[in-house]
């Protein structure tokens, strides 16, 4: 599955859900069905795992490593690239991860910011993520940006500044923030072979505007269809059809906003749609209110004409 150097990472990356069982444990034998729902149903080979979506921060680190294990395994034949967020609050934890992601020859690792003891520089940053990276120097290595998350406002920008030289495979950004003018300056200043992925679904299509390559999110899981055809519309010129597509998006997410829209939201609607039992998400996020679900099923419905 090991990403050739210099290929451009691009299209939709669905961000997993961690599927659990109804009393919060681990539940493996969803994940295989899940991916013949993501590559049959949504046309979505690629997927981010054990990321914010996934909880990752929620797992503790024998089961992120079990996970990865399922995830990898079931996915070999079926989808064309596998990226696993590594990153954790404790350096040596991301470490064991990132060697725990060489042995499985996953495509790509990424790395969060530490979020209890926040980095203050983007030199703390650069190095942090170094040390993580070093652990598995032929993995190509994501930042993942997601500042509303970890609190870490340092420009994304500012941390590209050589980190080449520190990171030799460092191939690019998990963007998952709303500043328009930080992804820009990502995007003019990156080299030739890194790749921008957008991690704001709502906002894809200015994303896309603005030079990103792809999008990674966790609505691709269940309107992956829908997005794929605004990335043909947009790749064609043919804006105000991209455009109609991003607003139904937007028009479902606000829906969602108006009744807490939040993880167990989000997951609900993905067994909702997928038929998939990914079961509730794990506390302190707590699980959605079916009027809610119902809601947002209706909405879903009336936007996407889901029978």
């Amino acid at each position: 599955m090991a990403q050739s150097a210099g290929k451009k990472w691009t299209g939709l990356v669905a961000a997993t859900f961690t599927p659990f069982t109804s009393q919060g444990e681990i539940n493996l034998s969803e994940i295989g069905p899940y991916i013949d729902y993501l590559t049959q149903k949504q046309g979505v080979n690629k997927i981010f795992v054990n990321g914010t979506t996934g909880e990752g921060m929620s797992l503790s680190v024998a089961e992120r490593k079990l996970l990865a294990e399922d995830w990898c395994r079931k996915a070999k034949g079926k989808m064309e690239q596998v990226i696993l967020h590594v990153g954790c609050t404790s350096l040596k934890d991301s470490q064991e991860l990132a060697r725990h992601a060489k042995e499985l020859e996953v495509d790509a690792i990424a790395v969060i910011s530490p979020s209890f003891f926040k980095p203050r520089s983007a030199e703390t940053l650069r190095a942090y993520l170094q040390k993580v990276a070093a652990e598995a120097p032929a993995l190509p290595f994501f930042y993942y940006h997601i500042p509303a998350l970890t609190g870490v406002t340092l420009p994304a920008s500012d941390l590209l500044e050589g980190i080449e030289t520190l990171i030799p495979s460092f191939c690019g950004v998990k963007f998952s923030g709303t500043d328009l003018l930080d992804l820009g300056q990502c995007i003019s200043h990156s080299q030739p072979d890194w790749s921008i992925l957008y991690g704001v679904d709502e906002q894809l299509l200015a994303g896309l505007a603005m030079g990103a390559h792809g999008g990674v999110g966790s609505t691709y899981n269940y309107l992956g269809s829908h997005m794929n055809k605004l990335l043909v519309e947009f790749e064609s010129g043919n804006l105000a059809q991209a455009r109609s597509l991003q607003f139904k998006m937007q028009e479902l997410i606000r829906h969602a906003i108006k009744i807490g829209f939040d993880l167990g939201v989000n997951k609900q609607l993905m067994n909702e749609v997928s038929g998939l039992q990914l079961g509730p998400p794990r506390l302190p996020i707590r699980p959605c209110p079916q009027e809610h679900a119902a809601s947002l099923m209706q909405k879903y419905k009336d936007l996407f004409s889901v029978d």
